[in-house]
């Protein structure tokens, strides 16, 4: 089992026996494909919790959450106003409602204004992650057209966080992780079948890994 122990007050819960205790993906166009292909290669054991900003028409309900789980043995389930982050479980955003993450490792959702016409945003989830878990935060930005989580990867570093972006040649739509690249703050590029073994590697501790400079 995996343990969940606090930190100093007003600190979120971190997991035990692991590096960092949130990854947070981006992904729009393209994205069902490279994220069943990221979470399917996990393992049961994954230490880390997952926020997913997947950019979906807002005027449907979404069956991704669904879609995915039948395809990885971790959890995975839309989000809902005050789940409790929990290692090994994916939190897929709602149509319609940016999501985010407390200080005390809680989700909300929000339909306060969309960013550069997005809810959910990537940058608002990947800026609430970096306030609250500094360097034990993961970012991925795969496949998607426009920029967001431009601005987000920009907040992850600044506290510490590591920072993953899809090859673009590798992604089925190359603005995001383009966009992601030009910041200058990414530690990985990297080919879309080798990103689950490294987020193993990071979270876990096992292979050793070359970032990339």
């Amino acid at each position: 089992m995996i343990k969940i122990a606090e930190n100093a007050k007003n600190h979120p819960p971190y997991f035990t026996n692991a590096a960092f205790d949130i990854l947070t993906i981006a992904a729009s166009a393209g994205g069902l494909t490279a994220l069943i292909e990221v979470l399917s290669t996990l393992p049961a054991e994954f230490r880390a919790a997952i926020a997913i900003v997947q950019h979906l028409a807002p005027q449907y309900p979404s069956l991704m959450a669904e879609i995915v789980s039948r395809r990885t043995v971790i959890s995975v389930k839309q989000a809902e106003e005050g789940d409790i982050l929990t290692p090994g479980t994916a939190y897929i955003a709602a149509p319609d409602h940016h999501l985010l993450v407390n200080g005390d490792g809680t989700l909300s959702l929000s339909q306060s204004e969309s960013v550069h016409h997005l809810r959910p945003s990537a940058d608002l989830l990947f800026e609430s992650v970096a306030a609250t878990y500094k360097n034990r935060a993961i970012a991925l930005v795969l496949t998607g057209t426009g920029s967001d989580g431009t601005i987000g990867v920009e907040a992850i570093k600044k506290m510490g966080g590591t920072v993953i972006v899809q090859d673009v040649k590798t992604a089925e739509f190359s603005g995001m992780p383009s966009a992601a690249i030009e910041t200058g703050k990414v530690d990985f590029i990297l080919p879309l079948n080798e990103i689950s073994s490294t987020l193993v590697t990071l979270v876990m501790g096992c292979d050793s890994f070359t970032r990339n400079e």
